[in-house]
């Protein structure tokens, strides 16, 4: 799990899986309200490297970018991640982001090393629909339209978030699928 700026509280989605599931843990990337891309990316890669089996990565808001900004870095190197589950994805190039958003900015658009599903809510503050789509496009990942959800956190309502519990489910099945490796979610 890599949540966003400010982390994801008792009532997010991320936090209710890591409790209700054993193959969830979270990464920690250091100060949750005061974001540094460097030190960000750079816990993602010792969380990853950390892990015994091979992680799926479940970001959401700045979360995403840390993982699409570490992916690029990695690239080719970046062989432990099965897949990613990117949800709700900011747009951090806005002139109205908040400035601990703009920090990751500009947002590499290459293709993802991994499978990589993109989430995204029509009615998002933080990123229109056509932005969340143009991220999914230049990450190569698949899209998918949640409907108007908000943010995709606490907020909306969702608790355990079984449309994002199927979601998983399904992308680890076809990652298992491509790679014989035991792949939980990270």
């Amino acid at each position: 799990m890599i949540p966003g700026l400010g982390s994801s509280g008792p009532e997010h989605w991320q936090t209710r899986w890591e409790r209700e599931r054993a193959d969830c843990r979270r990464a920690e990337l250091g100060d949750w309200n005061d974001p540094a891309p460097d030190r960000w990316l750079g816990a993602i890669d010792r969380s990853v490297r950390e892990l015994a089996d091979a992680p799926i990565l479940i970001a959401h808001s700045l979360g995403c970018i840390a993982v699409a900004e570490w992916a690029s870095a990695a690239g080719a190197r970046q062989t432990r991640v099965v897949a990613a589950l990117l949800v709700a994805p900011p747009d951090v190039e806005r002139d109205d982001a908040d400035p601990r958003l703009r920090r990751f900015a500009p947002v590499h658009r290459r293709p993802m090393p991994f499978p990589t599903v993109l989430v995204a809510s029509r009615d998002d503050p933080y990123a229109t629909f056509a932005r969340s789509q143009e991220m999914a496009a230049g990450w190569a990942a698949r899209f998918h339209d949640a409907g108007a959800a908000g943010h995709l956190n606490a907020a909306s309502g969702l608790g355990s978030w079984d449309e994002g519990q199927r979601l998983l489910a399904d992308l680890v099945r076809d990652a298992s699928g491509r790679r014989r490796c035991p792949a939980g979610p990270a």
